[in-house]
């Protein structure tokens, strides 16, 4: 005797299309919905690839009278990728040279070096000041405090990041 739906052929039971779509298609539909998630994340960065580094408006110091021609500009830059990054140039609205240069602390003085890069770590920040790490621009145009000043700045992994940073004179420093 046979049951409903089910018949005999060559020995075997023939299940209706209807029953396999039940029994597998969770399992199938399962796995393209993960293929699609997956895709997608990937697409947007989380799979542990680059994502572009961020930032914020900076902040540079008033060149004072009578001091060196140069001045300094500063920016938190941030890393919300696995993969570390690097700063590795920089430019401004006026033109001319501008060096990256970290501070490097002996004992109760110090001394600044220029650096090809300054490293932006993975999930992290480089988080720029007096005391660590800045871009050094020589021989600035005059200056007004209160003025907003262009910049772009490139890393090696990430596209180029333009950015204003404000001129703040000496103690301004933003907390």
């Amino acid at each position: 005797m046979r049951g409903p739906g089910r018949s005999k052929a060559a020995g075997r039971f023939r299940v209706p299309a209807l029953e396999r779509f039940r029994v597998a298609g969770p399992p199938v539909g399962a796995a393209a919905l993960a293929l699609v998630l997956l895709t997608g994340w990937t697409a947007v960065g989380g799979a542990g690839g680059p994502r572009p580094v961020e930032a914020d408006a900076g902040w540079m110091l008033l060149p004072t009278a009578g001091a060196a021609a140069a001045t300094a500009a500063f920016f938190t830059i941030r890393n919300p990728g696995d993969v570390p990054d690097e700063l590795t140039g920089a430019g401004w609205e006026f033109g001319g040279p501008i060096t990256l240069k970290r501070h490097v602390h002996q004992g109760a003085a110090g001394r600044w070096e220029p650096v090809s890069a300054l490293p932006v770590p993975a999930r992290g920040e480089l988080a720029m000041s007096p005391e660590d790490a800045d871009l050094m621009i020589a021989a600035p145009p005059p200056l007004r405090p209160g003025r907003w000043v262009g910049f772009t700045l490139t890393f090696r992994h990430s596209p180029p990041l333009r950015l204003i940073a404000r001129v703040l004179p000496p103690g301004g420093r933003p907390r």
